[in-house]
């Protein structure tokens, strides 16, 4: 694994590969929309998008291994300045609505997220929102 310190991009990527991960599986529109978004967003601003690959097989170990789900949640937490968390959680929301429907896995997820970063459930409830608005089909 690499020894080189974590920092905000690599968290925000762990939370997007956990979001599109969750449910056991990763399509390609989440990783393209992964990849849009490293590449666009200002959080991003100064990112390499050649390390994302780098950055999510990272978090794929860390997932893999026995309370990998716990210890990804506290790197995140530990790495992300608080003013980004609603930034990651709108991310994971996002990632999520992608495929035009979140499964009770991923909504356990977002709790998870949500008490993790101790965002309120009404910031949450409008992050969600938003995201799932952004992809609704005609």
């Amino acid at each position: 694994m690499n020894k080189t310190p974590l920092t905000h991009y690599d968290a925000l990527i762990y939370v997007m590969v956990m979001a599109s991960a969750v449910d056991s599986g990763m399509s390609d529109a989440e990783l393209s929309r992964i990849g849009l978004i490293t590449r666009s967003l200002p959080a991003f601003e100064g990112f390499d998008p050649e390390r994302i690959t780098d950055a999510a097989h990272q978090c794929a170990e860390i997932l893999a291994g026995p309370e990998g789900m716990e210890i990804a949640l506290e790197i995140i937490k530990d790495t992300l300045p608080q003013r980004l968390y609603d930034t990651a959680y709108a991310l994971a929301a996002e990632i999520m609505a992608v495929d035009h429907k979140i499964k009770p896995e991923e909504i356990r997820l977002l709790q998870l997220f949500r008490d993790r970063f101790e965002l309120d459930k009404l910031t949450c409830a409008a992050l969600e929102r938003g995201a799932i608005a952004r992809y609704r089909r005609f």
